[in-house]
């Protein structure tokens, strides 16, 4: 599903009226009537419950103005809070303030009210819409729009948010000053980009995404650069198994993992590799941790490495971990491997000489800071899985504050100039190819803020690899399937207290889910 920004999603409509000759009313009417739709789906009957719409003097506002009148069709309580004069509303805008004006009574529709109106009339709401602002904004949220979001938020009703809640960037999802805090999030034509990153993540709720009419072909046309992982899209990737199949048919995944202290990495990693559906998968560890590891496992292969005086990689491992290697189908560096100039030495000597397909992540790329240009020497293109603290050190000019406030646009110039596919982890987490392609994953949820869980993931991804899917196509898959095993366990057992063993006990339950078509977990 593509995404678009603000200006772009701006000339879809601009070409769809003026091009494929559809009135920018019949659009708002699809528009509103999308809303509808979605609020009887999440929040059930409307019959009797207080609604309070709030527009603006925008597209955004003609939309509520649509939303208004449907809902009173429907048997609400409704009253409507225009936050401009009419005479300032946009020519669409206008024409839905008349078709509202012949259901409703003058005394439901307040014009500028004061603040006491506004707080009285919202407080007693089941529902609020927020139709103020919509993608034009992009500056800090001025009067009289600042009060009334400020009062929405003040309101436990449940709020729906008209495309975008009012106050956030549609391109960077940064919160301009003040935003809408909604529970849902009903969004036309393509879905905004500014709805899966930064503050947005917090204030958009469940997002839906309504058809409204945009022609496939002016889509096309824009030669978008951003898309959102679906389940449909992730499904096509999944491998399949046929009856005839063995083992050797899904591959061999190696893991190169661990140090002291830290020998549940290479488990977690290896595990997860295996539940993904690999059929074989080793994993190699400095010597002296290999007795504790292996007696962690036991579907799993060990390999024990020789190691350094401090138990770690190092130099003298390049020529086993080469032999290591040369017979896998995949593999995964870095969980758990400690940092030091040994491993530093050993990685820079190690990667370009390997001729499989691998994924880097934690120790491996801590290690790397100094040596990015080794990314770029490898044989197949690698796929770097960094949290946003793993990012900065690797920017060595950042925070993992300032990673989060533009996560895309630090994915994908390095993806680029590096000649990596980038996973940079987290909250929808951000997928980033050399080509300057993005991928936004929705799946996952806070309970995966724990301990181990990337460790899971680097596994999975490097278990497709072995499959046989390519280094694109198997990071998208994974990280969908991370999170989307993630949900399914913290549907079981909720959010808090969700750990990385939960996920790996829900990754074939996720797998089945994403192959079932069905979109209720």
């Amino acid at each position: 599903m593509w995404l678009v920004t603000p200006k772009q999603m701006r000339e879809l409509d601009r070409r769809t009226i003026e091009e494929a000759n559809i009135p920018g009313t019949t659009l708002m009417e699809r528009a509103g009537t999308g809303v509808v739709t979605h609020l009887l789906q999440h929040y059930g009957s409307l019959k009797g419950k207080k609604v309070v719409v709030y527009c603006g003097k925008g597209n955004n506002g003609g939309d509520g103005l649509v939303v208004a009148r449907l809902l009173q069709d429907k048997g609400t309580h409704l009253n409507v809070i225009l936050c401009a004069p009419y005479k300032e509303l946009s020519k669409d805008a206008k024409a839905m303030y008349q078709r509202l004006t012949k259901k409703t009574k003058p005394s439901q529709i307040l014009v500028l009210p004061s603040q006491k109106k506004l707080e009285s009339w919202t407080q007693e709401a089941h529902i609020v819409i927020d139709g103020l602002l919509g993608t034009g904004i992009s500056s800090s949220v001025r009067a009289p729009y600042t009060t009334a979001i400020q009062t929405m938020n003040a309101s436990r009703a449940y709020t729906v948010a008209i495309d975008i809640p009012s106050g956030l960037d549609g391109q960077t999802g940064a919160r301009l000053s003040s935003a809408v805090e909604a529970d849902l999030t009903v969004t036309f034509g393509c879905p905004k980009i500014g709805l899966y990153v930064g503050d947005a993540i917090d204030l958009v709720g469940q997002i839906e995404v309504v058809d409204i009419g945009i022609p496939p072909t002016f889509i096309k046309n824009l030669k978008l650069r951003a898309s959102l992982l679906t389940q449909e899209s992730v499904c096509a990737l999944i491998p399949p198994r046929l009856p005839s199949a063995h083992k050797g048919t899904f591959g061999h995944a190696g893991i190169v993992a661990g140090s002291p202290g830290k020998t549940g990495a290479p488990v977690l990693a290896g595990l997860g590799a295996l539940r993904v559906g690999t059929g074989l998968v080793t994993v190699a560890t400095p010597q002296s941790i290999t007795p504790i590891v292996e007696a962690k496992l036991l579907e799993i292969m060990t390999m024990a490495i020789p190691e350094t005086p401090q138990h770690l990689l190092g130099p003298k491992s390049d020529r086993t971990l080469l032999r290591f290697c040369q017979d896998k189908s995949a593999l995964a560096i870095g969980p758990g491997m400690g940092v030091a100039s040994s491993i530093t030495k050993l990685l820079s000597q190690l990667l370009p000489k390997i001729d499989v397909p691998c994924v880097l992540d934690a120790d491996a790329l801590n290690n790397l800071i100094s040596h990015l240009d080794v990314f770029s020497h490898m044989k197949h293109t690698p796929i770097l899985t960094p949290h946003p603290g793993e990012m900065a050190r690797l920017l060595a000019t950042t925070s993992s504050k300032k990673v989060n406030e533009n996560r895309i646009g630090i994915a994908r110039k390095f993806a680029i100039t590096h000649k990596v596919i980038l996973v940079l982890k987290g909250a929808n987490t951000v997928i980033a190819n050399p080509q300057g392609e993005i991928v936004i994953c929705p799946t996952g949820n806070s309970g995966m803020a724990s301990a181990g869980m990337g460790d899971v993931l680097t596994g999975m991804i490097s278990g497709l690899l072995a499959q046989g899917l390519t280094p694109w196509d198997a990071a998208k898959a994974g990280v969908y399937i991370h999170g989307l095993a993630g949900d399914i366990g913290a549907h079981a057992i909720g959010e808090p207290g969700l750990i990385a063993s939960d996920v790996i006990s829900a990754i074939p339950p996720a797998l089945n889910h994403a192959l079932s078509g069905k979109s209720e977990l």
